[in-house]
């Protein structure tokens, strides 16, 4: 079994994948947009588009970014505008502290910092953001992934 996260950046994933290119290294795997879609009428199903219409071309219905060694899955869904992520966080080990930073810092652009980085009791960097998305990220310095 396993398990992946999709993200839905309503509209902005064009913008979000420029921004984990960026920040995180990530490497775009797979990316396909609505005009790559086979033709036909997707009114009858709700999901088939932005909001439930017929989707701009251009906006990305299905992407798959490698992030070091996971594949996150991101789509501009429903195409809102809003998009939220509430109650979830992604987690992101390095192994060392200055990777931590360098990735905590370029995350935190545009974003906010929920806890600074900081030693603590179980590892020598911790810290939480939520990116200029509102994806929430948990950093951490884990020696073992190095």
């Amino acid at each position: 079994m396993k398990v992946q996260s999709y993200l839905s950046f309503e509209g902005r994933c064009d913008e979000a994948i420029a921004f984990y290119k960026k920040a995180l290294g990530a490497e775009v795997v797979q990316l396909m947009r609505y005009s790559e879609a086979p033709a036909g009428d997707p009114e009858g199903n709700a999901e088939a588009g932005c909001a439930g219409g017929m989707p701009s071309p251009d906006k990305v219905m299905h992407s798959v970014l490698r992030v070091g060694q996971t594949e996150l899955m991101l789509s501009d869904g429903s195409c809102s505008g809003d998009a939220e992520f509430k109650g979830i966080m992604l987690s992101l080990s390095a192994g060392n502290d200055a990777d931590v930073r360098k990735w905590f810092d370029a995350l935190a652009d545009g974003g906010q910092v929920i806890q600074p980085l900081t030693p603590t009791f179980f590892t020598t960097s911790f810290g939480m953001l939520s990116d200029r998305f509102g994806v929430g990220w948990l950093l951490v310095a884990d020696p073992a992934v190095a």
